[in-house]
């Protein structure tokens, strides 16, 4: 079994990958399923259904791409005609929730209007305010970021339940300049977010993005998939959070074999928003 579950296209704001060139590169590397997962981001996006070009063209100035949302009705039709033709594959329709609290309500609104195969919940922002940038984490100390990110991640997934798995947990040491933050320092409320996690039938996905951005270890770190293991944690995921062709199934096998070495027997797939177990 050879499948991405974190999969971006020109639907995501940040992509240009072609949902049915994807689908045909999928197909030449052998993939038997892929679950597309392209982005929405309410708080710091808006929903592009009735933009028009103008309105569009004006969002994007001063950014390097236009802060938009997936457009929902050309996103599921695609996926239904793309299935019509590649049956050669098995095509999931998913999406990334970019959740924050104060999103919450429009997150639930979205998610009871479509049918989903698979939801991915990350934790892009924190009241507005991009990791990436610094913006979060400027005039914080290290401890004080780092905290109030997993926070905000509990404070989600104690309200919203209309989930699969979490997104790279720990996103945030990927932009913590400050170097590495003791494991120590937050086991405490991972431990707490990773007990509702499993609590609720829910699960936590890796993410093999760690390989290209050279990160000494993975997403989510060893140190939290161990705990998870502990805690009782077989819910999984494997996806490449694939943006560009050269991204798409990357280190997947790989991955597989560090979630063997960690103890882990099983990895998933989702099907109407439940998981389907594979042997590694």
């Amino acid at each position: 079994m050879f499948c991405d579950y974190h999969v971006h296209t020109h639907f995501s704001d940040d992509s240009e990958y072609v949902m049915e060139d994807v689908i045909k590169d999928a197909i030449r590397m052998n993939m038997n399923e892929i679950c597309f997962t392209d982005h929405v981001d309410y708080g710091i996006k808006v929903d592009q259904e009735f933009l028009t070009k103008d309105e569009i063209l004006k969002l994007s100035q001063g950014h390097e791409f236009a802060p938009l949302n997936v457009h929902y009705s050309h996103y599921f039709k695609e996926i239904e005609r793309l299935r019509k033709i590649y049956s050669q594959i098995t095509i999931k329709q998913g999406m990334e929730f970019g959740i924050q609290t104060h999103t919450i309500p429009l997150f639930q609104k979205l998610f009871n209007q479509y049918d989903f195969d698979f939801i991915i919940l990350s934790c892009h922002q924190v009241e507005d305010k991009e990791f990436w940038t610094q913006d979060f984490q400027r005039g914080k100390t290290q401890q004080e970021y780092n905290l109030r990110y997993y926070q905000e991640i509990l404070n989600v997934i104690t309200q919203y339940k209309d989930y699969s798995v979490l997104g790279h947990l720990d996103l945030i040491a990927r932009y913590d300049r400050a170097g590495n933050y003791s494991f120590q320092n937050i086991k405490s409320i991972v431990t707490e977010i990773l007990k509702i996690v499993i609590q609720e039938g829910k699960g936590i996905e890796i993410n093999t993005s760690s390989y290209r951005y050279n990160l000494k270890d993975l997403t989510p770190s060893r140190d939290i998939l161990k705990l998870y293991k502990e805690l009782g944690g077989k819910i999984i995921t494997i996806g490449s959070d694939s943006h560009k062709k050269e991204h798409l199934g990357a280190y997947i096998k790989e991955t597989k074999k560090e979630l063997k070495t960690l103890g882990f027997e099983y990895y998933c797939t989702f099907k109407n928003m439940e998981p389907i177990f594979h042997k590694l």
